[in-house]
Formats: structure tokens, sequence, C-alpha cells
């Protein structure tokens, strides 16, 4: 069994981006578990077995995404075109700040700054996409591996320019019909689609033989409501949309339905009778 022969085991952290083009930091481990300790920014982990003959291919994680919300410091953009000045207040002075931004994990720049006032600016910001920022402070500058160094000062993400969504939510289903009410609920439009910082939904629900019709706003973290002030024996349709600052995206229609002219059947009971002789 080649698993009993393992001697042990190689992980190579490894921060993205990384512009130092630095070796990445290599564990040897007995154990089949490892503690690290590292920033919030992207890492790629590296893990191999070894023995007598060898070293086993390489199994790699990206280390997801953190939500941490206690960060010391705010950071702050203001836009200037296709540019964005990004500032920040230090905590104490560290060597120098490492700058992370980009669009994702696979687009992702790295800065070293050195100044003490906290402060950067980006150029060629494109409008519509959203950007992420994490700064990091640091008591290593000299292109060394951040990976021991560095700890997460503030996060934040930003918009140069802001846009409507350009498709409304998807699978909009009605449910639970009765006479004066129905239960609508769909799946929230991809952060991709936003093209801006989605603040909510606006639902419409119309009346198709008057035209009459009731709106709602809702907050966008919601993905389903109770529609009231329904009229029995009516037919119904539901257009749901999202908005951003920069205004309201398409929206998405459901299939027309109808209500009922008697309230839903709560229960049904079957009774019968005892046999008599």
């Amino acid at each position: 069994n080649q698993t009993e022969n393992i001697l042990g085991y190689y992980v190579n952290v490894e921060r993205i981006p990384n512009s130092c083009r630095d070796s990445p930091n290599r564990i040897f481990q007995e154990d089949r578990k490892v503690l690290l300790n590292l920033s919030m920014a992207y890492h790629r982990v590296n893990i191999s077995a070894y023995n007598k003959a060898g070293e086993s291919p390489q199994a790699m994680y990206i280390v997801p995404e953190s939500s941490a919300t206690d960060l010391p410091g705010q950071i702050h953009v203001k836009h200037h075109g296709s540019n964005a000045i990004v500032t920040w207040t230090p905590e104490y002075n560290p060597k120098c700040f490492v700058v992370d931004w980009g669009t994702g994990k696979e687009d992702m720049h790295m800065k070293i700054v050195t100044t003490a006032t906290g402060n950067f600016t980006l150029d060629n910001i494109h409008p519509y996409k959203l950007y992420k920022i994490t700064v990091h402070a640091s008591d290593a500058c000299q292109c060394e591996n951040f990976t021991r160094h560095e700890k997460t000062f503030g996060v934040t993400q930003f918009y140069s320019v802001e846009g409507v969504p350009r498709t409304g939510p998807a699978n909009v289903t009605i449910l639970n019909i009765t006479k004066h009410t129905a239960f609508v609920k769909w799946i929230a439009i991809p952060a991709e689609d936003c093209l801006g910082f989605l603040q909510g939904y606006r639902i419409t629900y119309t009346d198709l033989s008057s035209k009459k019709f009731l709106a709602v706003t809702l907050n966008s973290s919601t993905t389903s409501y109770q529609l009231t002030g329904l009229k029995e024996k009516t037919t119904y349709r539901v257009q749901i949309s999202g908005f951003t600052s920069a205004g309201e995206g398409p929206p998405t229609f459901s299939q027309p339905f109808s209500t009922p002219k008697y309230g839903t059947i709560e229960a049904l009971c079957i009774c019968v009778a005892p046999h008599q002789s």
C-alpha cells in the first residue's frame, strides 16, 4: 500500500497576486494537517506527498474569501474619470502597505506602498465592474514572502461608474394561490449582471382585465414575497426588476395566474359511518 509508505507532505503556500515572484513558502509536514496564519489576500495552497521513491503530483486548493468584519481600518475611494484615489488612515506606521486590487482572484494586482500617509492611485479603472481593494500592513517590504509578515488592515469594494442591472431575476414562480393572496419567489440577479450595487427589487402585479396594478419595493436580500390585495377569480401577471443607484433594469415576467372564486381547501375529511347490522 503506497499510503503506508508516505514519509510526509510538502505544503506550498503562494500569495495571489505575487508581483515579487519569490518562491512559495514551502512547509515540510509529517501530519495530514497544517495550521496556516494567513492574511486576507488570496492564497494558493499546493500539497504533495513524498516517500522514498519521490514526490506525488500536487493537489491545489485556493483559500476562500474571508468575511471578517472586525478589521481595524476603513478604506475610502474617490473617483476621477478613469482613475480612483484610495486613501486610508493607518492605525500605526508599518514599514509599508501591500495593496491588492482587481475584479477577482484571476485578475488581481499588487503594489507595495511605502508612504506613511496611506494613499494610492489606481488608473485605467473600467466602468460597471466591481473592484475589490485589500490593504495589508507589513514590516517586510523588499519583495520578501509576505505570507509571513502581512496583516490585513481593511477591505472595500467599489464601482467607478454604476449601471443598471442588465437582466431581471430568474425563475419567477407563483405558489400557494388563494382568493386574495399568492406567494412569489425568484432567484437573485447574479452580481456580475448587476453592473452596480444592487439596492433592491421592484415587484409589480397587474390585473390583466382592468390593467390596474399594485407595486412594492423590497431590499436586495429578499427573494420571495406574499402578494396581497388580489381580487377573486381574476388573472394576474407579475413582473420583477432590480435597481441600483443608477436606475431600474429590465423586468422578468411570470406566467399569468388566476385567483379562485372560492378559498383554498385547508383540509379534506373523508368520514366513514360505522356499519350497522
